[in-house]
């Protein structure tokens, strides 16, 4: 897909790893996380979460397992998704180990409470056995004690100095495998931590803006953070951190990745605040068509415009338009061009119908090209 210049993102060159079947890093795409919330120990609720992350477009997951009893549920969780688990490791390296072993594809620590190097060897030598990937956390708010005496309170340079010494521990022990993230729930802090750690390494970089909030909240710190740092050519997965469901730290994941044109999926869509000019409601129709069409996952444009100051002048740019007339009628857009009128009454159904309709054209054309493909290499 083509863009014009000033919607072009140069983003910064990283080392590429695996989180199972998901490459980070690199010219990879930037992959979206979540993290469930759910008792680990409880496998079905779990295994269900986790399915509908998957459904939401989530391409790896995280799932903390704080006990022994966790890890060893982790080995029945694995199995049963379709997406690479994180484990997310705090205070016991014993966690990490028995994780590594039940199937993790990569292990989450914060050197702030990991322990000792010894702990940490260890931690990197069940990773290798086990084809681990690992992510150094790195936290504003859990920093190691000397950083915190050393620099008087957590900055952007404390958070770098404890990313790049624990960097340098796993590069000794040779190895390479792994992302840092360097989070905080101050936006400023945040981002101004992952600036100076994208100047300083090119190992890949996990984002996150940690402990942001409610869904508005959250939403907006994320949005700034995150979406600074992606439009600035930093960063390589993401992960929206929401007193939420975690499937709606995936929408909102995508919606940021999707807004910088980083990567499409599902629709996309284009609508008005409304006004008195509003041909019909606006707000409801839009709520409607975002739940009805939560399952398309290839990537259509949308417009929704309450009447025709700009509704013509947004359908141009997209795959599918609806502008509000008069009499209950509405004119109806199919790639930038006027096609026909839809009543009122019908409208919902109807452009349901033809975003599904325009979802299967897509997918059988891929599929032909796909198979043009496979014969041309035979």
């Amino acid at each position: 897909m083509s863009y014009r210049p000033y919607q072009q993102i140069t983003r910064r060159r990283s080392r590429q790893i695996r989180v199972g079947k998901v490459a980070v890093g690199g010219d990879a795409p930037i992959s979206v996380q979540t993290m469930t919330n759910t008792p680990t120990t409880d496998v079905a609720a779990t295994i269900d979460q986790i399915r509908r992350c998957e459904l939401a477009g989530a391409d790896i997951v995280r799932v903390s397992v704080p006990d022994e009893e966790s890890t060893g549920a982790l080995a029945r969780i694995v199995p049963e998704v379709g997406v690479p688990i994180v484990a997310d490791i705090h205070f016991h390296y014993r966690r990490a180990i028995e994780a590594a072993r039940a199937g993790a594809a990569c292990l989450r620590i914060n050197p702030g409470n990991i322990g000792s190097r010894e702990r940490v060897r260890e931690v990197v030598r069940a990773a290798r056995d086990h084809g681990c990937s690992i992510r150094i956390g790195v936290n504003a708010g859990s920093l190691e004690k000397h950083l915190l005496e050393k620099y008087g309170e957590p900055n952007p340079e404390a958070m770098v100095e404890s990313a790049l010494w624990h960097a340098a521990h796993l590069q000794e022990l040779d190895f390479h495998e792994f992302k840092i993230s360097v989070k905080a729930s101050d936006v400023f802090l945040a981002v101004a931590a992952y600036q100076q750690l994208a100047e300083a390494c090119d190992h890949p970089l996990h984002l996150g803006i940690t402990e942001a909030g409610s869904r508005r909240t959250g939403t907006v710190k994320s949005a700034i953070g995150i979406g600074s740092l992606l439009w600035a050519g930093i960063g390589d997965t993401i992960r929206v951190s929401l007193s939420d469901e975690p499937e709606e730290e995936v929408r909102v994941g995508w919606e940021i990745l999707k807004a910088l044109h980083l990567r499409h999926r599902g629709v996309k869509i284009i609508s008005c605040p409304s006004c008195a000019r509003q041909g019909f409601d606006v707000i409801r129709t839009v709520e409607a068509l975002e739940r009805r069409l939560e399952h398309i996952q290839v990537p259509i444009t949308l417009s929704i415009i309450g009447c025709v100051v700009n509704g013509p002048g947004e359908a141009l740019l997209t795959d599918i338009g609806l502008t509000g007339g008069g009499a209950g009628r509405h004119m109806v857009y199919l790639a930038g061009r006027t096609d026909h009128t839809v009543e009122g009454g019908a409208m919902i159904d109807h452009i349901v119908e033809l975003v599904e309709r325009r979802a299967e054209a897509i997918r059988a054309a891929e599929a032909e090209a796909a198979g043009r493909a496979a014969l041309a290499a035979e």
